[in-house]
Order: C-alpha cells, then structure tokens, then sequence
C-alpha cells in the first residue's frame, strides 16, 4: 500500500513538473522526439489554434484537420525553432500558412469573408452563450464589417494578446503596416460602434 502511495505521489510530481515546463523547454523534447512533450504542447495551445483556424476556414471539420496538421508540422519541425520569438507566436504562423493553403485550395467557392465572426464558439457553454451581453453582440457584428485584413490584426492584438511585433511575424508584413492596419482598423471600428449607438467603446 505504503509503495502505491509512493508511485501516486512521483506521478503526480512528475505531472506538475511537466505542467510547469516552459514551451520552449517542451519544443526542445519534442526536437529530441519526446512524445509526452507533444502530448503537453498539444493540451496547452490546440484549442487557441482550432479557434484562430476556425474564424479564418468557418469550417469545423476542416479547422480539426488543419489542426492535426499543425501539430504534425510542430513534431517534424520543433528543432527548427530558434527561440526568436513565442512559441505560440510560432504555432500561429503556422496555423495561418495552413488556413491560407486551404482557403486557395477552395478558391472556387463563395467565401464570405464578412461572415466570419458568426461562428459559435464550440467551446462555450450554454450558460456562456447565455451571458454574452448586446454590448458584445454588436462589438462582433461590427468586427464582422470590418475588411478581413483589418480583422485579421483586430483578432490577433485583441483576443490572441499578440505585439505589433508578433502580429507582424504572423502575418508576414513589418511592424509599420500592423501599426497603420491597427490605425485605421481601430478608426473603423470606432465609427461603427458610434453608428451602432454604443458611444463608450467607440472612445
């Protein structure tokens, strides 16, 4: 009994000390081809790369597959990461090349960009889905009528808590442009919510 106690105990040591790895740390195992870093790796970032895919494709079947595919890419690819910026900075980049991929590969459909914040969120409760005030309601339907660059850095700054600087290594354009695409973004989005009627978040 004493030695089951003992085992519990180690393992549950061992757990908290996995937990409390770092991401680049875990990017280091996975390189060295531990597979229970990828499994951490994977519980921490997959559902804010599913949500970040998902706005982008508006497909769920699509979003999970993409998904695999990304974190297939981490497992092949960690030892290429040289640290220069987040990890989840790292994952993103990669979930945007592969949403982008897909979307070209549907070219010939009728993507309408302007809908895409419509989706609901999987991940929310029905009590969530419940509380969500008029206020946030109209904050995402004017989102929604912003163009798809200015919604991209309006996702990315706000939601994902990216820098200018991270936002642009995402995206793949300088640090000038994410701060005039914030501007204008921003300016907007301001005229909407005044439109809107909705006088203190405009401010």
């Amino acid at each position: 009994m004493h030695n089951i106690v003992a085992i519990n105990a180690a393992a549950r040591q061992s757990l908290i000390a996995a937990q409390a790895t770092s991401d680049e740390m875990l990017l280091e195992s996975v390189a060295d081809g531990s597979k229970a870093a990828m499994h951490i790796l994977y519980a921490r970032h997959h559902v804010r790369v599913y949500r970040f895919i998902l706005r982008m494709v508006r497909d769920a079947a699509t979003a999970e597959d993409l998904v695999s595919q990304v974190f297939l890419d981490v497992w092949r690819t960690a030892g290429q990461f040289e640290g220069r910026s987040q990890p989840s900075t790292w994952l993103l980049s990669i979930a945007r090349f592969k949403a982008l991929t897909a979307l070209r590969q549907r070219r010939h459909e009728d993507i309408d960009q302007d809908n895409v914040l419509e989706i609901a969120d999987s991940a929310d409760t029905p009590e969530a889905a419940l509380e969500r005030t008029k206020t946030s309601d109209i904050l995402r339907a004017c989102i929604a009528r912003l163009s798809p660059a200015h919604q991209e850095i309006i996702h990315l700054v706000y939601y994902h808590e990216k820098s200018v600087e991270e936002a642009g290594e995402i995206i793949g354009i300088p640090q000038s442009t994410v701060k005039t695409r914030m501007f204008y973004a921003r300016k907007h989005l301001a005229e909407l919510l005044r439109r809107a009627g909705i006088e203190t978040m405009a401010a």
